[in-house]
């Protein structure tokens, strides 16, 4: 699956904490940049990088909704997205290898 750098790198910051994240974290990605877009349009950016892994179904959306559109206040991975974490990291998944010996026994 081809994600932008932004996409990937939203997926790497949920991936880290488990649950649920609030979008404010993802303006971190724009703190190295050395040529800015605008406030407005950073806040444009990621929302649309968000509903777009959302219609994915990398992350679940958390937030209001209003008659015309939703705003999005939280993101969660789903096991989906975590798994093109790992696809997009180059880790490879261990096998749970305790609970076959275990099962041996």
């Amino acid at each position: 699956m081809k994600l932008s750098r932004l996409q990937k790198f939203i997926l790497l910051s949920s991936f880290g904490t488990g649950g649920k994240i609030k979008r404010i974290q993802f303006q971190k990605f724009y703190d190295k940049k050395n040529k800015l877009p605008k406030p407005g349009d950073q806040q444009g950016i990621i929302t649309k990088s968000l509903e777009r892994m959302i219609k994915r179904g990398l992350l679940i959306g958390y937030g209001r909704r209003t008659p015309e559109k939703w705003f999005i206040d939280e993101v969660k991975l789903t096991p989906r997205g975590r798994k093109e974490v790992r696809r997009q990291s180059g880790r490879q998944q261990q096998l749970p290898l305790n609970n076959i010996n275990k099962k041996r026994k």
